[in-house]
């Protein structure tokens, strides 16, 4: 934390009760401290050529030590000399040497370092959690640095994501002609994010700002699968096959494609996941994303979306019946 108490500082507070009945105001009190104790300019004097200041000041014997400030004495309005002492209450203290500022208020900056296998994540919930118990309503707290770049990102990302499937499912229906296929398809992708929490896991990566953009890259990566299963299986539906021997030869005949596509997506991804070539470290949790969600996705999309093709078409020829 930068701030540290750590300057001694005398607060001298004024009586004004005592003040107003001896009839010394506060700029009276003020005017002596300075006077005695800043080194208050009062002109300047010419001598030999050269100008000097004229300041004046208590010698330094009279104000070495904090008790002096009481000694001093000034004048009331009845002409009489009383000492500050018995007009002020001095109390000593410890204030920061400086103060920052941060968004035009009195700031503090409370850094920290991640514990072994914590994220910012964490880090940030934790320290939210100290303020809220410690802090009360005077107090705001806001994020620098890393973990301000880290809930900026990870809003925007949020909100990538959710448009990137919006626009994939719009895309889908356009070309399917169909509400009910898209949605089908679709459901390869909490396969894939398993897998890519799974691989996470494994791994020990965090879920940082690029195993978040994998997480995105999936969604485009994984949905090829099912449009390569649902399509063939409504040719094979068009053609007189029933639906459940539609997706059962979708899922035997395109399995080839399927794998080799696949492969080829997992091995460009390897390199970054295995963390090979020159700056690469911190990309890896894109890597791993990718390499584990195309993994476990591919395994289960063979048997997963055959078995929902096979539900969800009875809902779409259902929904066909009611409508003609």
């Amino acid at each position: 934390m930068n701030l540290k108490f750590t300057k001694p500082e005398i607060n001298v507070q004024v009586d004004r009760a005592k003040a107003r009945a001896l009839g010394v105001n506060l700029a009276d009190i003020a005017s002596v401290i300075q006077s005695g104790f800043s080194g208050q300019r009062y002109g300047y004097i010419v001598r030999d050529g050269k100008q000097y200041q004229v300041i004046g000041e208590l010698e330094r014997s009279a104000r070495a030590t904090p008790d002096d400030v009481g000694q001093v004495q000034l004048r009331t309005a009845s002409g009489g000399l009383v000492p500050l002492v018995d007009l002020v209450t001095m109390r000593e203290r410890s204030v920061p040497p400086q103060l920052y500022r941060y968004n035009r208020s009195v700031s503090a900056t409370i850094s920290a370092g991640l514990a072994p296998g914590a994220t910012i994540a964490d880090g940030i919930k934790a320290m939210q959690e100290v303020a809220s118990s410690t802090l009360d309503e005077r107090f705001s707290t806001a994020l620098t640095g890393a973990s301000r770049d880290y809930a900026e990102s990870s809003s925007s990302l949020l909100f990538a994501f959710i448009l990137a499937l919006a626009l994939v499912y719009l895309i889908l229906a356009a070309q399917f002609e169909s509400w009910i296929d898209p949605l089908t398809i679709m459901l390869t992708v909490p396969l894939a994010l398993s897998g890519a929490v799974i691989s996470l896991w494994v791994t020990g990566d965090t879920l940082n700002i690029f195993s978040q953009i994998g997480c995105i890259v999936l969604i485009g990566l994984v949905t090829k699968n099912g449009i390569l299963i649902v399509e063939f299986a409504n040719q094979r539906f068009e053609q007189g096959a029933d639906r459940f021997q539609a997706a059962l030869e979708a899922a035997s005949l395109r399995f080839r494609p399927i794998l080799m596509t696949s492969l080829a997506t997992i091995l460009g991804a390897l390199p970054i996941a295995l963390s090979l070539g020159a700056a690469s470290e911190s990309r890896v949790g894109m890597g791993v994303v990718v390499v584990g969600g195309m993994t476990i996705s591919t395994l289960l999309t063979l048997y997963v979306i055959p078995s929902l093709y096979v539900v969800m078409s009875r809902l779409k020829k259902s929904k066909a019946v009611s409508h003609a």
